[in-house]
């Protein structure tokens, strides 16, 4: 990875101050901005991925993985999403902190995701292991504060802290290259959103140098950026440290009893206030290979039912925003033996089609006389005669009997589908069987019981 060969992508605009405080109670060291000079090309990089959260706000999605373990994609983790950010960049030495139910994505890390040792490469799993005291991770800063050893032990020269469960595609090289060019401390990814929606994220604000101004966390009234009053600057969960920098900050938030151990709420504002070197890196200025205007900036936090559910349907769009289908900057994932799907019957005369429409079907699926329009399946999927299936996600192994009828549903792994029923067409009585989100998509959960007739 040759840092000096990134093009500087970085553009900034005037934005107003935001004033940031300490706890009543806790006096905070002033830390002097350190300077860091590189003299060579290529420093050397640490990727560390938040992968340990719970997800709650995906209802039975994540009552048996972890949220970065969930299918995407059809077959996709959303763990690889953000592993192919950091490989097609030339990153390819990486941690990854787990702690909630975290079983399946170790799993599919280690089987996935095997580098080469020879180059001293790796993609490794960190459990939560109660290194600093009787606790579990507190938090997000706090993870990374329990998993310092690998810092430590690496010694890199820059650390990338980035979560999981976020659906976009980033040229890291490019927001290393300005990191560096900036001499910052700390780098925050952001994006500009509409203002109404910015009260979920933490909120930016900058001076026309691309200068951190202020940080406020899940804001009632964001922050404007002045050339669009409209949107807010908002924090994409992705940074970019000098170790040293975050090491000194680690420690100094363990000491804080005040701190609830995030990064977006406590050690982001704790730098500002401190006189640390904050930069802020636009990713709509990102350029990946082979990628359209349409396809750039494209950024969605999927951590709702909702969300996840726009997600797919993005995809089977006919002009997707992320494209599954440039080669220059593939989504990877672990390999298959499963045979190409099948779509089988043409008897228009009585309906049973097997056919697809605007949708991705994985490997090992059949389509067999049913009916798919906007849906994404996953791997060994059945779609018995005469059923139709409208704008659904069908996780790997589900089968839909004969003249079932579902619309706008996500149905989990090997649920089968007796036939005849119907999902999704009476949300009244979805709701006292299933999970319903607030935007009407219905979630089937595994082992879901279907009562007769």
């Amino acid at each position: 990875m040759r840092i000096t060969d990134c093009r500087r992508w970085a553009r900034a605009s005037n934005a107003c101050p935001l004033l940031f405080g300490d706890k009543q109670g806790y006096h905070r060291p002033t830390m002097t901005p350190s300077r860091h000079r590189y003299p060579l090309d290529v420093p050397h990089v640490l990727g560390m991925i938040l992968a340990g959260g719970e997800g709650r706000r995906l209802g039975p999605l994540t009552a048996d993985r972890a949220k970065a373990a969930i299918s995407f994609g059809g077959r996709y983790r959303l763990i690889d999403i953000v592993l192919s950010n950091f490989v097609n960049s030339g990153i390819v030495r990486i941690k990854i902190l787990t702690q909630y139910k975290s079983a399946s994505l170790e799993e599919h890390v280690a089987r996935a995701w095997r580098m080469s040792a020879i180059l001293d490469n790796f993609i490794e799993t960190i459990p939560a292991q109660q290194r600093t005291g009787k606790s579990w991770f507190k938090g997000s800063v706090d993870a990374v504060y329990q998993t310092q050893h690998v810092i430590s032990d690496e010694a890199p020269d820059i650390v990338c802290v980035f979560g999981s469960d976020h659906v976009y595609k980033m040229d890291l090289r490019q927001m290393l290259a300005e990191h560096l060019d900036v001499g910052a401390d700390c780098t925050v990814a952001a994006i500009p959103i509409a203002r109404e929606k910015a009260r979920a994220f933490g909120c930016v604000t900058f001076d026309d140098h691309g200068s951190v101004t202020g940080f406020v966390e899940k804001p009632e009234n964001p922050p404007p950026i002045p050339s669009q009053p409209h949107l807010s600057l908002v924090s994409m969960g992705n940074y970019v440290f000098n170790a040293t920098a975050l090491l000194e900050e680690l420690e100094l938030d363990s000491r804080n009893p005040f701190s609830t151990h995030d990064f977006g709420r406590d050690l982001i504002p704790a730098m500002h206030i401190a006189g640390r070197k904050m930069h802020v890196y636009d990713f709509t200025h990102n350029r990946i290979p082979g990628e359209s205007e349409h396809e750039r900036g494209y950024w969605l936090d999927v951590g709702t039912v909702d969300s996840y559910w726009a997600a797919h349907m993005d995809l089977v769009s006919i002009h997707p925003h992320l494209n599954l289908y440039n080669p220059r900057w593939p989504i990877r994932t672990a390999g298959s033996h499963d045979p190409p799907p099948k779509f089988v019957f043409r008897d228009e005369a009585s309906a049973r089609v097997g056919i697809a429409t605007d949708s991705l079907v994985s490997g090992g699926s059949i389509i067999s006389g049913g009916r798919i329009h906007k849906c994404v399946l996953g791997r060994r999927v059945r779609i018995n005669s005469f059923s139709e299936v409208e704008e659904s996600i069908l996780f790997d192994e589900v089968s839909v009997g004969r003249y079932a009828r579902i619309r706008r549903a996500i149905v989990e792994k090997g649920v089968q589908i007796p036939p005849g029923v119907e999902i999704g067409l009476d949300l009244e009585s979805d709701k006292r069987k299933f999970h319903v989100s607030a935007g009407g998509v219905v979630v089937v959960p595994k082992n879901a019981v279907f009562s007769k007739g």
